[in-house]
């Protein structure tokens, strides 16, 4: 009886030890629009593995590529509704909730990539992040180049003066809007992914990203010129949600 009482107690103890571990591993979410094939998929599903083991599994994220939660208007809405914990976004985004931030967008503000990294290390940036999570309480933890935007177009496009009544997708972002508008195009916010089909059905005839995400999305199937305009060295913010970043301590933080 002794020896059963030991067995019993002894897998007792075990079920009790795998279901407080159970209970402790807290589960988020990682929301971002692109595609798996692309690094800030990549790059995410590795960050989540290194979360994971750093914090001896307290902490399970499950990222969700490809708007599979929404939009990029609808996953910064879930950092205020609690649906996500983390996003990647643009500042344009961002600027929603704290104009100042949204001033990289406009057309060439940056040189190239090494000026634009150069910024998100200054203390400029530093005060406008600042100034976004005071409004927000969301915390940008990191920045990435995402790379500096094209245009690709059904027309040849050789002068600012070409782009005149042309149908482009552009996001709906002031920032965004401005270089083609000044050039005369009719701008049209299309939700980003939508766009392949919109260029395929001539619902717009032209857009602009980065050539990788050209490449990732197969806008060359559909399109056929491409414009280095390289009207804007871009970036993206990696924003943790006001309230899993306020339930955080100093460590898990870091």
């Amino acid at each position: 009886m002794k020896k059963r009482l030991a067995t019993i107690l002894c897998t007792a103890a075990a079920i009790m030890a795998s279901s407080a571990i159970a209970h402790a591993e807290t589960v988020l979410k990682w929301a971002h629009v692109y595609e798996t094939s692309e690094p800030f998929h990549t790059d995410s599903v590795w960050a989540a593995e290194e979360i994971n083991k750093r914090t001896d599994g307290r902490y399970k994220i499950e990222v969700y590529p490809a708007s599979q939660l929404g939009k990029e208007a609808d996953i910064n809405q879930g950092l205020k509704l609690g649906t996500v914990d983390i996003i990647i976004s643009g500042s344009s985004f961002a600027a929603r909730d704290y104009k100042p931030i949204g001033v990289t967008y406009f057309p060439y503000i940056f040189r190239g990539p090494d000026h634009l990294i150069a910024y998100t290390k200054s203390d400029v940036f530093k005060r406008l992040a600042k100034g976004y999570e005071d409004k927000t309480g969301n915390h940008i933890a990191a920045v990435s180049y995402y790379g500096t935007r094209h245009t690709t177009s059904n027309k040849p496009i050789a002068k600012c003066a070409d782009m005149q009544g042309l149908k482009i997708r552009v996001p709906d972002v002031p920032a965004y809007l401005a270089m083609p508008r000044a050039c005369g195009a009719n701008t049209t916010p299309i939700a980003f992914a939508e766009v392949y089909l919109a260029l395929q059905n001539g619902t717009v005839e032209a857009q602009e990203n980065p050539l990788t995400t050209i490449e990732a999305k197969k806008f060359y199937e559909v399109q056929k010129n491409i414009i280095l305009t390289g009207h804007i060295v871009d970036h993206l913010n990696t924003v943790v949600s006001k309230t899993r970043w306020a339930s955080l301590s100093d460590e898990d933080k870091k």
